[in-house]
């Protein structure tokens, strides 16, 4: 457990994340060390990435994937894009690894929360 917090934290100090996201991880990380429960494994499964994005013209955009999906994209989506010349350089970047880490250790709530200066707003949540 030690190693990955020491990941969360480096998370921080690169400006990946905040401190509260980093707390959040960090407590997920200590409930899965004290116990899985497979019934709440069993719950997250079942949950869904939302990603909402209202804009001021009213361009909207409304995503629900299944969690399982999510995962599955990542892992094969990641090795897919870093082969292509053109995508290598927006995904050499992203710690996929580490996306998918989050997932495993059952991270819930709102990541992305983002209002623009004209009005235009982004929301991710894992619900």
């Amino acid at each position: 457990m030690k190693e990955e917090i020491t990941k969360v934290l480096t998370m921080v100090q690169e400006g990946k994340i905040d401190a509260e996201k980093a707390s959040e991880l960090i407590e997920v990380l200590k409930e899965k060390e004290a116990g899985s429960n497979p019934v709440k494994a069993a719950n997250y499964a079942d949950k869904t990435l939302k990603i909402r994005v209202e804009s001021a013209e009213n361009d909207n955009v409304k995503v629900n994937l299944p969690i399982k999906l999510v995962k599955a994209v990542l892992v094969a989506g990641n090795s897919i894009l870093a082969s292509i010349p053109e995508a290598e350089k927006y995904v050499k970047d992203i710690d996929i690894n580490l996306i998918i880490e989050a997932i495993e250790n059952e991270l819930a709530g709102q990541l992305v929360d983002i209002k623009s200066s004209n009005g235009d707003i982004v929301s991710v949540t894992i619900e």
